[in-house]
């Protein structure tokens, strides 16, 4: 049975009842917190001194392609249009079982090295069942707490979700399933009502993606339907009227922004004010390693900076001046990487803060400063020194622990070598 005590860090617990940052104790028992404050009893306790240390929850990933890993920047000059011919119209058609495992793996552990404790995995290359296994088990070889959402190549409006490759699918401690759909914008209105309702029954978070226009007829459809919930999820959510987006926050379904991704290849804008002035806020994902960096607080940061942007001009073209108050706060930024991430995923009553009962995620930042919180919003890969995932270290010291990277390394470059052929010149 696992019970440690980590001593002596600044604490951001991300618990709303609870102050910003802290000196406090955190004591683990197997895989759950079991009480976060001054001076805890460490009897029997395995005591880590971690004095001068940033301690907060890890960091949720709530929209990642891994089994793109492979291809790591091969698309960043690309445009929607470019990655959607290219990478699925093309490439995608040649990936193997092995492939799509090796990606998986490297993108999750990846992943893990930057401070993210869970990830949304939307897996939607799956052309056979030994493509699904093998990106099921590259994820969970990883160590990471993730959602394998699975998903399906584009095919027609009218094709339902293979609901038998979900039902064939077991999750695990660390491991859930989900199910990544077309969805209302890609589909027709009776296959999205379908989808949806498979999910509902099954009781699993349905994500989709939104772009590329003004919702379609199916999205009216799935909300007449009843269908809309708390485990419905859309990614991007461009093209979404202030109508729709009442309904989707009254609804309590999430919205998931993958910032540097939307900005840069054309989805539209974050949709991040939308939110906020109905109260609610957004997760926040990464998308694919092929067109951006695979690092959730540097989307915190570009969502954070480009909301600020838009506001500081509201306000100088209402007064003349930029505003002279900030509108957003890092901590907030920080909550879209963690609290919202872990809602979007269903995981809200497990990860997201550290409180006593939830599960023991977290990560130790070697980067003291006067405040936490800023210093935690700035920190790179470089500033992790530890990541602990259900009570197991995972990362120490700044290594990756229980990882072959060698073999992972070779095994990555050999999947490039077979795929990148096959993209059009």
């Amino acid at each position: 049975m696992i019970h440690i005590l980590l001593r002596g860090a600044q604490v951001i617990t991300m618990a709303p009842h609870r102050p910003d940052t802290e000196h406090a104790d955190i004591l683990i028992d197997d895989d759950t917190i079991a009480a976060v404050g001054e001076n805890l009893d460490p009897t029997g306790a395995d005591i880590i001194d971690v004095t001068g240390r940033i301690i907060m929850p890890g960091l949720v990933n709530a929209h990642l392609h891994t089994w793109q890993t492979a291809l790591r920047g091969v698309g960043t000059d690309w445009t929607l249009m470019d990655y959607l011919g290219r990478m699925h119209g093309a490439a995608a058609r040649h990936y193997r079982p092995e492939d799509m495992h090796i990606g998986t793996l490297a993108g999750a552990l990846s992943q893990l090295d930057r401070g993210t404790t869970t990830v949304g995995d939307w897996c939607h290359n799956t052309p056979t069942p030994e493509h699904t296994d093998a990106a099921f088990d590259g994820l969970r070889a990883s160590g990471v707490r993730g959602v394998f959402l699975h998903g399906t190549p584009y095919s027609a409006a009218d094709a339902t979700h293979p609901v038998g490759e979900i039902d064939r699918l077991s999750g695990g401690p660390l491991l859930t399933i989900g199910m990544a759909v077309r969805g209302p914008q890609l589909s027709t209105p009776d296959t999205a009502v379908a989808d949806f309702r498979a999910a509902a029954e099954r009781g699993l978070v349905v994500s989709m993606h939104q772009s590329g226009g003004e919702p379609g007829p199916g999205w009216a459809a799935v909300r007449d339907a009843g269908l809309l919930s708390p485990r419905t999820n859309i990614v991007h959510g461009a093209g979404l009227t202030d109508d729709w987006f009442k309904t989707l926050v009254d609804a309590g379904a999430t919205l998931t922004s993958t910032p540097e991704n939307e900005l840069g290849q054309g989805h539209g804008f974050p949709v991040t004010g939308h939110l906020l002035r109905l109260g609610a806020a957004p997760s926040l994902g990464t998308d694919t390693d092929a067109i951006t960096p695979a690092d959730v607080l540097s989307a915190a940061r570009i969502a954070l900076a480009h909301q600020r942007g838009h506001d500081h001009e509201h306000h100088r073209q209402t007064t003349g001046s930029f505003s002279h108050t900030a509108t957003i706060t890092a901590k907030q930024a920080l909550a879209w990487a963690t609290v919202e991430g872990a809602r979007a995923l269903g995981l809200a009553d497990r990860v997201g803060r550290l409180e006593p009962g939830m599960q023991a995620d977290l990560i130790v930042l070697d980067a003291p400063a006067p405040n936490p919180i800023a210093t935690a919003l700035h920190a790179t890969a470089a500033d992790i020194e530890a990541v602990m995932i259900a009570g197991r270290w995972r990362k120490r010291d700044h290594t990756l622990l229980d990882v072959d990277l060698g073999t992972i390394r070779a095994q990555l470059h050999e999947s490039a070598a077979h795929l990148l052929p096959h993209f059009p010149g």
